[in-house]
């Protein structure tokens, strides 16, 4: 019995030292595994800071960049004037754009005294991009402008819209009329809530033929594919005056089946006066990092934001109102000032009239920056009287 005892010590005292040296060989692998997991958080921590402190680099001096909460996600929000004791002005870009196109205006308006604030909007820039094309449609966007007001600590804000940003402000002061005193629209008129939608008037109106708009909304993202695979000459061609000239296009074919949008604008033979190469670059630069499909997201809305808007856009806007543009910006048509101003009277009873620029183009603000910084003043300073 005392050998089976002894041998059995034996065995115990083997496996224990057996599991021991076991351990010790493993202890180095454990702890290398632990150690490379903290170096790889911290490594990725180190990445995301450097990321978000290049992305909160300002381009342009008196002008500051900075992360906010809003309606659920992140936006990046470009500041100047903040210690400011005007009121704020918040502005909403267009399609492809960022708050660089408002770049001008607002380091105008600070200089005048306004608190003045342009977001990223959804999608774009640095700001969250949601890969839902829901998360997209006008009621969201309106509610991240809000959220602006929120977290800015701010009960009402002066709305600036151009382009996509002008048909979101449009909706957004009217399902939001008591966070806004006034409305700026640019670029894109609005005359209340139509009784088709403009989906199907398009469809109707160019058929098998190419439009921007249906080509946005054709499935399986054939046009973030494009725009991704060459920012530089989707943008290069659409930042341009209308004067300015172009190479021959490469698609002439009228029909969709022919091919996507770039083919189908001129390459620039250079660049409009109003637009630096930095300036160009920088855009460039967000949407490489970005991508279009956000942006495009938008298009994808517009039957439901008509479905959506069934009972809002009957509703009159009675904060005061003014509309700019170019004069040869697309969107008008070449519409006069009496026949923009009377749809837009129908929608906004407090209308203080139309500013359009004689041989501007599209991108008003950028194409005409002093123009339009005068006219927002003067607006503004109507406000405070």
């Amino acid at each position: 019995m005392r050998h089976h005892s002894l041998q059995r010590d034996s065995l115990l005292r083997h496996w224990h030292g057996m599991a021991i040296f076991c351990l010790l060989l493993a202890l180095p692998l454990v702890v290398s595994q632990a150690v490379a997991q903290e170096l790889s958080q911290a490594q990725g921590a180190q990445e995301e800071s450097q990321m978000n402190t290049n992305e909160l680099q300002s381009p342009v001096p008196g002008i500051t960049l900075r992360f906010i909460d809003s309606n659920g996600i992140r936006l990046r929000i470009a500041e100047a004037g903040s210690d400011n004791d005007g009121p704020l002005v918040l502005f909403a870009h267009g399609w492809p754009e960022s708050w660089y196109s408002w770049r001008h205006q607002l380091l105008a308006l600070a200089a005048e005294g306004y608190r003045v604030v342009a977001p990223d909007m959804r999608g774009y820039g640095s700001s969250d991009a949601p890969l839902d094309v829901e998360a997209y449609k006008v009621t969201e966007i309106a509610a991240d402008l809000v959220g602006v007001l929120d977290a800015l600590g701010e009960e009402q804000a002066v709305l600036v819209g151009h382009d996509w940003g002008a048909i979101v402000s449009w909706q957004t002061v009217l399902l939001h009329p008591q966070r806004f005193r006034a409305l700026v629209a640019m670029s894109v008129p609005y005359g209340g809530r139509p009784p088709r939608s403009p989906m199907d008037d398009w469809r109707a109106a160019f058929g098998e033929n190419f439009y921007y708009i249906l080509y946005h909304n054709e499935p399986g993202g054939l046009a973030e594919a494009e725009y991704d695979a060459d920012p530089y000459g989707l943008l290069s061609r659409l930042y341009l005056s209308p004067d300015s000239p172009r190479e021959p296009k490469l698609i002439n074919d009228p029909k969709a089946s022919a091919g996507g949008w770039i083919g189908r604008l001129g390459a620039a033979k250079g660049l409009p006066a109003w637009l630096r190469q930095q300036d160009l670059d920088y855009v460039v630069g967000e949407f490489q990092r970005a991508g279009f499909r956000g942006g495009v997201n938008y298009y994808r809305n517009f039957q439901r934001n008509w479905e959506l808007t069934k009972g809002v856009g009957s509703d009159t806007i009675t904060m005061p109102t003014l509309f700019i543009a170019g004069s040869e910006d697309m969107v008008i048509a070449h519409a006069s000032a009496e026949r923009l101003g009377g749809a837009m009277s129908k929608i906004a009873s407090d209308f203080r009239g139309v500013k359009l620029f004689p041989g501007i183009g599209h991108w008003v603000q950028q194409e005409a920056p002093e123009a339009t910084n005068a006219a927002l003043i003067e607006f503004l300073g109507q406000l405070d009287n």
